[in-house]
């Protein structure tokens, strides 16, 4: 049901102090929390307040990368050095305990701190972005252009600093509830692709990877 890395934090601000328990620290663990992931939140703060904006990201080695438009105030305040600190999460279920305040939730979740750094090769690194969405997509479509490439800012930021948290299995009762008569259990939920849908001016046979699309689990 949960498990206890035998790895260390990186950082103080990276130990996970509630149900530390469900931390994991190791390598495997955050790679495959990113990995699954189309989105991320990325929060700092500058002189108008705190905010956390919502983003596409991917992986490439040690480093999570997203992409933004050059003039957006993502981008403007990432680039002047501002910390911040990137969140994922993945529901994998609703855990339901004899008592209320044992009914909680499993999932997958990461916290990564730092600084974001420019991507100087946008273009590599946008098709690493692609191959994420889509393999085998990038060879097809229209690549970028001059003007998009100018428009765009890549960034990056390591994931040196960062904790996870997993919890995954049933309900951990009280034993003093253990008698009450109500159902208990876990509620699974799956990201699951629902069959494609043609753009009604598309006059091309469907590729394999659109064809294999429908029924996956995410």
């Amino acid at each position: 049901m949960t498990h206890t890395t035998p790895a260390q934090p990186p950082s103080d601000r990276t130990r996970v102090r509630r149900i530390p328990e469900l931390a994991h620290y190791d390598r495997a663990t955050l790679h495959a929390i990113v990995d699954a992931a189309y989105l991320c939140h990325v929060a700092f703060a500058d002189d108008k307040g705190t905010h956390c904006i919502p983003t596409a990201c991917w992986r490439e080695g040690e480093y999570l990368y997203i992409h933004s438009t050059n003039g957006g105030r993502l981008v403007k305040q990432l680039l002047s050095g501002t910390q911040a600190c990137v969140t994922l999460t993945h529901l994998d279920g609703l855990v339901l305990a004899r008592s209320a305040f044992n009914t909680g939730m499993n999932f997958r979740s990461a916290m990564v701190y730092g600084v974001f750094e420019p991507v100087a090769d946008k273009r590599a690194a946008l098709e690493a972005l692609m191959d994420k969405i889509v393999p085998g997509r990038q060879a097809e479509v229209r690549p970028g252009n001059d003007k998009e490439f100018a428009a765009t800012t890549v960034l990056r930021i390591s994931l040196a600093e960062a904790a996870c948290k997993v919890r995954s299995g049933g309900p951990n009762d009280d034993e003093v509830d253990m008698a009450r008569p109500v159902w208990a259990g876990t509620l699974p939920l799956v990201l699951q692709a629902a069959p494609a849908v043609v753009d009604p001016q598309c006059r091309v046979a469907a590729p394999d990877y659109v064809q294999q699309w429908s029924g996956r689990t995410l």
